[in-house]
């Protein structure tokens, strides 16, 4: 089978001591999975590993090369502030060797598809928290990756707007078909989210398990009052208390 990004038996230690693995971990192409565990359980660290801003101290990672390839959102949205959100979003195709007028056109579709179309020439300052958000996406699609890692980026922000921006995602990873690997500490918000969640165990993490979430991509907005939904909740809850409660 085809992947997009694997960890192999990664463990990554510090000066502290371990603060991951062993954890394998694959993700096939157009897969989402989301990543949950408590605080310092090392879901953060999962996910710099897959986007080749850490190395493992023991293991191998092996994800999608190239530039462009592999996108991160972080939980602070890193627009430039002195830039508008065209410039914003049309940076990576620059950085990428693209024209400054084709990245623009890019740029503009991506920011329409997230319901910027109005706020192409503002910058970050006259930015709503979700509006922002937004533009941080488009800008991570707009090279339209294989690998789209997501690390809390609705954490900050009120919860209709992480309902809205939860089914944008979707829609977008449904039109655009990136591996996605989405790091939350809410398990509503992983099953709603995901196609897979792992379940992760207290530092040093590893995988206590995982739970195949049924279901459409693009949720029906009955989605989270179904039994399938509850259902998965409570699995993952689950999940989550007993790998707690061995590490006591």
């Amino acid at each position: 089978m085809e992947y997009v990004a694997s960890l192999s038996g990664v463990e990554v230690d510090y000066a502290r001591g371990r603060a991951l693995g062993p954890v394998d971990l694959t993700l096939a192409p157009g897969e989402i999975v989301a990543l949950v565990g408590p605080s310092g359980c090392g879901k953060s660290t999962a996910l710099r590993l897959l986007a080749g801003l850490e190395a493992p101290t023991r293991g191998s990672v092996t994800r999608a090369a190239g530039k462009g390839e592999t996108s991160v959102v972080f939980q602070s949205h890193t627009l430039a502030p002195w830039l508008a959100a065209r410039d914003n979003v049309a940076l990576p195709l620059e950085l990428a060797g693209v024209g400054k007028r084709e990245a623009l056109a890019s740029a503009d579709e991506a920011l329409r598809k997230v319901g910027l179309g109005q706020a192409l020439t503002a910058r970050p300052a006259q930015l709503s928290g979700g509006m922002a958000m937004r533009a941080a996406l488009a800008r991570a699609l707009v090279t339209r990756p294989l690998l789209l890692l997501l690390d809390e980026p609705f954490a900050a922000l009120d919860e209709i707007t992480r309902r809205a921006l939860a089914d944008d995602v979707l829609a977008l990873a449904d039109e655009l078909r990136p591996a996605v690997v989405f790091v939350t500490h809410n398990v509503e918000e992983a099953v709603y989210m995901a196609r897979r969640v792992v379940v992760m165990t207290p530092g040093p993490g590893r995988i206590a398990g995982e739970v195949a979430i049924d279901g459409p991509l693009v949720r029906p907005p009955d989605f989270r009052s179904t039994e399938a939904f509850r259902a998965a909740v409570e699995m993952v809850s689950g999940l989550l208390a007993r790998a707690t409660e061995r590490a006591a």
